[in-house]
């Protein structure tokens, strides 16, 4: 994953895929921004694609944006991060299965940093762009065991370098909710594989990964304008076994083969909403923060959804 000096990138999942419901209008209305943001950006650096398709390092960690999770990414002083809108559609649904399209686009936005948001101030360009259309299958076994599993094949650009990829990414996981009404635990296994292949010097380059994590409650909640709210902790471990590779243009590339991350929540009863900034039909049922730690790599999450 390339780092580039001086710059930061932040990165944040607005909602989880199977929560995520958005109006069309308001969903026009941030399209639309984007897409003037991006058709901008592009033309102002058209001029210069071939030059620095050959001469950048490439920093097709970005391709992986939307597998690596929500965070602020930091390896020896570089940071970077990307901003993630998941969209999920059921295809079909019984007792005994869901079928969904999972469709995510990831965003990076350079030189912008929390600092900016007080003010009310916008990125002025997008440095990259993914698109992972995807299916996914959940097969409800019982009450307590569900399993899951998906196949992506996207496509991702970089404004910086004016290169490309081709993604693709497949993944099982399986969440299993004890009978413990006073905590709910629930413990998540997941097993999956990204990769890409860039038209930069066709590089190519994968991942695998296994994660496992238990969430909790801490038997106590309480209510607010109507919705029940439940703080609740998670710990989760991450083991590469395809080393993760940061690619730094300064120094050694970081090397990552597991990372280990706490972190706590707000669990609402009900979907909130961001109507205050214009997206009333945004829903999202968690809030927290977490820090994963581990093979030189440091991440701050904000969270919007299941952390795990």
């Amino acid at each position: 994953m390339a780092m580039k000096p001086e710059r930061h990138l932040w990165h944040f999942d607005l909602s989880p895929l199977s929560q995520s419901t958005f109006a069309f209008p308001a969903l026009n209305r941030l399209v639309l921004s984007i897409c003037a943001i991006i058709g901008l950006n592009s033309m102002s650096h058209h001029a210069v694609a071939d030059e620095l398709i050959s001469s950048e390092p490439d920093a097709s960690h970005y391709a992986f944006a939307n597998y690596l999770g929500s965070g602020i990414y930091r390896t020896s002083g570089q940071s970077a991060a990307v901003v993630n809108v998941p969209l999920g559609f059921d295809l079909d649904e019984s007792d005994e299965h869901r079928l969904k399209l999972r469709l995510t686009a990831s965003f990076g936005f350079f030189d912008y940093s929390f600092n900016d948001l007080p003010g009310g101030s916008f990125p002025k360009s997008v440095g990259t762009i993914t698109i992972t259309p995807g299916i996914e299958y959940h097969w409800l076994v019982d009450e307590q065991l569900t399993i899951e599993s998906y196949v992506d094949l996207g496509y991702g650009h970089n404004f910086s370098t004016h290169s490309h990829v081709g993604i693709f990414s497949t993944g099982l996981s399986t969440q299993y909710c004890f009978n413990s009404p006073e905590y709910s635990p629930v413990w998540v296994n997941r097993i999956y594989y990204a990769g890409y292949k860039s038209n930069q010097n066709d590089s190519t380059e994968g991942y695998s990964v296994f994660k496992t994590g238990v969430d909790f409650g801490v038997n106590y909640d309480w209510t607010w304008d109507d919705t029940r709210v439940e703080p609740r902790l998670f710990v989760a471990g991450h083991w590469y076994f395809d080393q993760l590779k940061f690619v730094t243009p300064v120094g050694d590339d970081v090397l990552t083969s597991y990372t280990y991350e706490v972190g706590t929540t707000l669990a609402f009863s009900k979907p909130l909403t961001l109507a205050a900034i214009g997206l009333d039909s945004v829903e999202f049922d968690r809030l927290g923060l977490s820090y994963q730690v581990g093979g030189g790599l440091k991440v701050w999450r904000l969270i919007f959804e299941f952390p795990l």
